[in-house]
């Protein structure tokens, strides 16, 4: 009976090993017919027509305010070496005349470069979405045709082998 027993134990110990070894072959497998790809998307903002389209219309929409701020630059940097030159043959009243005149203009300036660089930052935010959302539904129309399982946009290390970004710009730039 206890040869029976241990007979049994041994069978289903090999049966068990089988079943293991079954298991192991059926996912290297499955692991081996998984398909993964990863996208940069850093690349794409930087090649893609999309995002040069984006980029040349802000560009295009904040350069007369990009003037504007030079030109008040230059003035503040005018009015400040003037003010320094003249500084010793003018009246004290003068001279506290023009250095309040010359701080207003410099917290102005100072205003309108803070403003003008929030609302570059929300619009370039915009453009990039609306960049980013036509991605990836390319993205996802290669993956669904190409029977991809995961496709990745960030990611420390991706190797040439899974990088399907030109696939994507080539997309994009239809």
């Amino acid at each position: 009976m206890i040869l029976k027993l241990i007979s049994n134990v041994t069978y289903s110990l090999k049966q068990l090993s089988v079943f293991a070894a079954v298991c192991v072959s059926c996912a290297a497998v499955q692991a081996q017919e998984s398909r993964i790809g990863f996208v940069s998307t850093e690349r794409i903002f930087r090649e893609a027509a999309p995002a040069k389209v984006a980029q040349a219309k802000i560009e295009q929409e904040f350069s007369k305010r990009d003037r504007e701020l030079q030109d008040m630059a230059a003035r503040l940097k005018a009015i400040s070496e003037k003010l320094d030159k003249d500084a010793a043959v003018l009246s004290d009243s003068d001279r506290l005349r023009r250095q309040r005149e010359l701080t207003d203009l410099d917290k102005e300036f100072q205003r309108k470069q803070r403003e003008f660089r929030e609302d570059l930052n929300q619009r370039r935010n915009e453009e990039l979405a609306i960049v980013l959302d036509r991605t990836n539904k390319v993205i996802k129309q290669i993956a669904e045709a190409e029977k991809y399982d995961i496709v990745f946009q960030e990611a420390v290390y991706a190797s040439q082998r899974i990088d399907i970004t030109d696939k994507v710009l080539k997309a994009l730039n239809k």
